[in-house]
């Protein structure tokens, strides 16, 4: 039974989960030189360089499918491999684990994300704002050179709260659906794995396509049109979802959840992404602040004044969010095991 068990596909959806997320935890991003997502980014300016001459949106449907098609092979490929070697060696299982652990991981950005923010906290800290401005340039497209003091803590929190779901929710969302949806349908048990992982790899693929073309410029509106839109739907129910979360975080940090979620309702459709408001105008509804965009939008209320603390304790939100993501699939998990024992 426990043979059975190591091989099953829904105690290996949840070990790979919890062990990717570890390694991000504990060791960050891959190397440039070897990481996933930088091959994608490459991927895409290839067929962008072929495609943009056309300026329509077949060329960013074209776009969208061969993109997704050529960096599905970068899951595809070594998982196939460690599949078809299966039957030889009884370690492959091993070497399939790591593959898939590895592919997983490179679709969370955790501790990016979170050191990101805790560096320019450090920053404002130790009075270096022309430092913090610097390391804010990285994190948004606005132009930091000029904000003062409280517009760059609150770029820090608006970039922090909205890649909650980029960074972690949506891509542990698809691993786990399709995971599930794939076990249930009597798929075998390493194929289930492909497929769930495959699912997370795609949503990185069109996040990161989104980054790359997805603007309203001149130059990319049509061609990154089909990649926005496709990223705004395969972001539409994580992002709701991260958004209650937060809300739920915020009851546990003791923070103004009401508050979290008034604003959520009032204020999550006032910015032009159609998801990114559930989770910055949650996090600014906890904290009693009043996040901004200059002439884009407005969140919150100003209750409180914005200061370095608040990035702290979006820090503590976005964490203890992503804390309940994992609890809440390793519970799905768990309870489907019990089932099949």
């Amino acid at each position: 039974m426990i043979t059975e068990l190591y091989s099953n596909s829904i105690y290996m959806l949840l070990t790979i989960l919890l062990f990717s997320l570890a390694v991000d935890l504990l060791l960050g991003e891959f190397p440039m030189q070897i990481h996933p997502v930088v091959w994608i980014g490459k991927i895409i300016s290839f067929f962008k360089n072929i495609l943009i001459k056309y300026d329509n949106k077949i060329a960013g449907l074209i776009l969208s499918i061969a993109v997704i098609i050529v960096s599905s092979l970068i899951v595809l490929i070594p998982m196939a491999i460690a599949r078809y070697l299966l039957p030889y060696n009884d370690m492959m299982i091993y070497l399939f684990k790591l593959i898939a652990i590895l592919l997983l991981t490179s679709t969370f950005s955790v501790k990016l994300l979170l050191d990101s923010a805790r560096d320019v906290e450090k920053d404002l800290r130790n009075n270096n704002l022309n430092k913090a401005r610097q390391a804010v340039s990285y994190l948004v497209s606005r132009d930091t050179n000029e904000l003062n003091k409280e517009h760059v803590i609150s770029a820090v929190i608006e970039t922090l709260s909205e890649n909650i779901p980029d960074s972690y929710v949506s891509t542990v969302f698809y691993y786990s659906i399709v995971g599930i949806i794939a076990s249930l349908c009597g798929i075998g048990d390493f194929d289930v794995i492909i497929l769930a992982v495959l699912a997370a790899f795609i949503h990185r693929v069109v996040d990161t396509m989104d980054s790359m073309v997805g603007y309203k410029t001149k130059e990319l509106y049509n061609i990154g049109f089909i990649p926005a839109h496709l990223d705004d739907a395969l972001n539409y129910i994580p992002a709701r979802f991260s958004g209650a979360l937060i809300v739920v975080s915020a009851m546990f940090l003791r923070l103004n959840w009401k508050n979290a979620l008034f604003i959520m309702r009032r204020d999550a459709n006032n910015c032009d992404s159609p998801n990114s408001g559930y989770t910055m105008a949650t996090v600014a509804g906890a904290l009693n602040i009043q996040l901004e965009k200059e002439g884009v939008y407005t969140l919150g209320d100003n209750i409180n004044p914005i200061n370095v603390d608040c990035i702290e304790k979006a820090v503590d939100l976005a964490r203890l969010t992503i804390f309940l993501v994992t609890i809440f699939f390793m519970f799905v998990f768990m309870d489907l095991i019990l089932l099949m024992l």
